[in-house]
Formats: structure tokens, C-alpha cells, sequence
């Protein structure tokens, strides 16, 4: 019986102390953020006032650990009573004490749960008080390229500030570009090709007539049905090549999941087809005909004849796949790169009206098609790619149409699947575009600095 009268008054003592300690952690610390006029973000952090009466005082924890150990030996003592060192054989009696030893176990838990909250909250004051004491930076821009840091000029703390202090901050935000040392390369204007990228892989086709074709986006799309997302597709393979497949987006060209189907109206030739300003540039079969195709109202808008231009397997790339005529756009229009029988199967490069399709201006570059195994226009320069099979090749002749010179280059590129047959460029991703057997892929590169010459 003086068991649980005992045990009865000490829990009634227990469950008065774990109300005024539960009063006591809910006075807990707060942060929050709100924006001012000027648009700077400010994070206030509340904490109690320092006024001694409303703070914890030593002698309620004096309190809790009292009734801590109090417990404690209660415990013990239950635990002893459990085990038959004090008698009590009875199965009523086991079960009491069962019960009563769970019941002082749960306390003795949750008043150690409430320390915890007690000292965790003892430790966000001593932050608040930390950081109240360490005055703040702010950042102030003078000028373009030089930045004044001073101390913030937050009020100083007062004691009789009975309600709360905040502590601010300012965050200032630097633009990206700054973070990339000067002179690295040029993400924005014009140089020449310093480095090609890794293949990232975007899809592979899963029929023998993707073993090669066509794929691309447009860099300067016209109206509002396709955009710059839009993702391009025509499978070469075949004796009447007219699908043109369009993908809403790059995930799902990935999951194969075409948004329209379009039928062209002529048949096309090789994987020299490109994509401009809302039109599909391509060969005609067995011919040397060029036609605009207008993807927006599904019509044929101009064709004509390029030329002297070499056609059918008279002068293609190394790879074959009568790729006599290669269409290919970058940052100064739309080229064409083809072979005459008078440049005796040298690559001859050509500017065209992208409206009309007729030639503005040509130059002969004394490189032979036949030996190097594509080609793509960047910034007014020709590049070729040495091999179409080689895993590790190089780009290794470049061009310049503003000087009309060429030189031997050294550029790692790698055929990861060995069998190139497609590679263009498009100057608003900055990336190449390759149809490597089967797979769909695409390469980062990096130009020189803006107006960096290549003679």
C-alpha cells in the first residue's frame, strides 16, 4: 500500500512539474524573412527578452532534476519489487507493478525530452546573443568593378528592450558572368573552335532505317507552333525519304514521342539537310535541286538548282551516302559545301540567300571531299572531320571565309559508335549535332575569344 500512495503523490508531483516545463518550451525561438520597399530580403531571428523575470530560472531546473533522480531510484526500486528481491509472488500483484514500472519509465522520458527542448533552446540564445554581438557586412557596389564592405548599421542592442531584438542581413547578388575568369573563352561572340566535348547521347534508333539520318533543332525559329525546342528527325535511310517526324521537346524526342508527322513534298537525298528560321533546307534525290520547305504551312516555298554542284556519289564525304550537297547554317546564314568538276573534287563553299536559295559569294578550299569524312560551318568557318569510324579523331582542317585561307588543325573528337554520318552545328546551343550509327547525340564546344583570327 505505501508503494502506491507513493507512487501516486510523486506523480501528481511529476505531472505539475512537466506542465510548467512544457509552458516553458514554448517559448521558442523564431526566424523568419520578409521583403522591404528596396526589395531586399531581410531574416529576423526572436528570441525572449533578457529581462530576468521572463527567462527560465535555476531553480525550476533545480526542480526537474530533482524529480529526475527522484524517479530515477523509483525505478530502481520498482525494478527490484519485479524481480522478487522484495517479495510479492502474486500474478495481480506482478502486473501492478508491471504497469507501474512502465508508467514511471514513460515519465522519466518525457521529462529528459523536455531538458533536451530546455537546452536546445539555452543554446539558440547563446546564438542570437553571438550573432547580436558580430556586426553585420553589408556590400554596396561603387562603380562597375569595385565593391566596399562596411559594418551594417543595425542599432546597437538595449537591455531595456523588453520585447525582442533582430538581427539582419543583407544578401547581394552577383551575376553569373562575373564568376568566369576573363580570358577563359567566349560563350556569347565569335572565335575560333578551341575544344569539342564528350557525346551526350539523346536517342538511339531502333529500326535498321535509323541506322543514319537527320536531327536537329532550329536556332532561329519563326512564329509560335515550333519553337527553339522543337527537335527535328528524318530517318535517311530508303529509297523515298519524305517523313519529317517533330518532337515537342528534347525529352520527348528521348521517349520517341512524336507531336506531328509531316510528308515533304520532293524525296531528299543524303543527311545534308538542315533546319532555319522555319524552314527544312534540302537536296533533292538525284539531283542537284534545292528546296526550302515551310514547315509552318506544310508548303514548298523555293527551289533551285545549285550550280556546277557535283551530285549522287560524284563527290560525297568519305562515308558515301551521296553526300555530295551538306547543308549547313551558323552564326552568318546559310551555307552550302559541295565540289564542282572544276575544283577537281575540292570542297567549295558557298553563301545562299535563304530566301531564294541563289548563291551570294563562293570559295574554293583545296581540300578534298573525299578524305576527310564530314563538315560544319561556324562563325564563317569551315571544319572537317577526319574520320567517320576512327573512336578518337580530330577535327583537322579549318577554313576562313573572311581571309580565304585554310590551315591543318588538331581538334579531339570522338565517334563514340563509330560511324558518323550527319554533324551541324547550331549556333543558339553552341553545340554540335551528329547522327552517330544509330544514335542521336550532341557535343559542346568552345570558341576562342571574339575576333581571335585564325590566319
Amino acid at each position: 500500500m505505501w508503494l502506491q500512495v507513493s507512487f501516486l503523490y510523486l506523480s501528481c508531483l511529476i505531472l505539475s512539474s512537466q506542465s510548467r516545463a512544457q509552458a516553458q518550451a514554448q517559448a521558442q525561438a523564431s526566424l523568419r524573412h520578409s521583403s522591404d520597399p528596396a526589395g531586399r530580403c531581410h531574416y529576423t531571428f526572436t528570441v525572449a527578452s533578457p529581462d530576468e523575470s521572463s527567462c527560465p530560472g535555476s531553480s525550476e531546473k533545480a526542480e526537474l532534476d530533482g524529480v529526475l533522480s527522484r524517479l530515477t531510484l523509483l525505478e530502481a526500486l520498482v525494478s527490484r519489487l519485479i524481480t522478487g528481491l522484495d517479495g510479492g509472488t502474486g500474478t495481480d500483484h506482478d502486473q501492478g507493478l508491471q504497469e507501474a514500472h512502465s508508467q514511471v519509465t514513460r515519465e522519466r522520458n518525457h521529462l529528459q525530452q523536455i531538458q533536451e527542448l530546455q537546452k536546445r533552446l539555452a543554446e539558440l540564445s547563446q546564438e542570437a546573443e553571438h550573432l547580436r554581438q558580430t556586426p553585420c557586412l553589408q556590400t554596396h557596389t561603387s562603380g562597375s568593378h569595385h565593391h566596399e564592405i562596411r559594418p551594417a548599421s543595425d542599432p546597437p542592442y538595449s537591455p531595456g528592450n523588453r520585447m525582442y531584438q533582430e538581427m539582419k542581413a543583407e544578401v547581394t547578388e552577383v551575376p553569373a558572368s562575373h564568376l568566369i575568369p576573363e580570358g577563359t573563352h567566349n560563350s556569347t561572340g565569335c572565335g575560333e573552335l578551341l575544344s569539342v566535348g564528350d557525346p551526350v547521347l539523346h536517342r538511339k534508333a531502333d529500326s535498321i532505317t535509323g541506322k543514319y539520318g537527320v536531327w536537329l533543332q532550329d536556332p532561329e525559329p519563326q512564329g509560335t507552333y515550333y519553337t527553339n525546342k522543337t527537335v527535328w528527325r528524318i530517318d535517311a535511310v530508303g529509297k523515298d525519304v519524305r517523313q519529317l517526324f517533330a518532337y515537342e521537346d528534347m525529352d520527348q524526342f528521348s521517349r520517341g514521342f512524336p507531336m506531328k508527322v509531316l510528308v515533304l513534298p520532293e524525296p531528299m537525298e543524303s543527311t545534308g539537310a538542315t533546319m532555319y528560321r522555319g524552314s527544312l533546307y534540302y537536296q533533292h534525290k538525284h539531283s542537284r535541286t534545292l528546296i526550302r520547305y515551310d514547315v509552318a504551312s506544310e508548303s514548298l516555298a523555293s527551289r533551285l538548282d545549285l550550280p556546277h554542284a557535283s551530285f549522287h556519289g560524284q563527290h560525297p564525304y568519305s562515308w558515301g551516302g551521296y553526300t555530295d550537297i551538306d547543308l549547313a547554317v551558323d552564326e552568318q546564314g546559310l551555307w552550302a559545301i559541295y565540289s564542282t568538276n572544276k575544283a577537281k573534287g575540292s570542297i567549295v563553299i558557298s553563301k545562299l540567300d535563304p530566301q531564294s536559295l541563289e548563291v551570294k559569294k563562293s570559295w574554293e578550299t583545296n581540300i578534298r571531299k573525299k578524305t576527310v569524312a564530314n563538315a560544319f560551318m561556324v562563325c564563317g568557318r569551315l571544319y572537317t572531320l577526319a574520320s567517320y569510324t576512327t573512336q578518337n579523331t580530330t577535327i583537322n582542317y579549318v577554313f576562313d571565309t573572311a581571309t580565304g585561307t585554310r590551315r591543318a588543325l588538331s581538334v579531339p573528337f570522338k565517334n563514340k559508335y563509330r560511324y558518323n554520318s550527319m554533324l551541324d552545328y547550331n549556333h543558339a546551343q553552341r553545340k554540335l549535332y551528329a547522327w552517330d550509327n544509330f544514335h542521336m547525340v550532341t557535343y559542346d564546344i568552345r570558341l576562342g575569344r571574339a575576333g581571335h583570327s585564325s590566319s
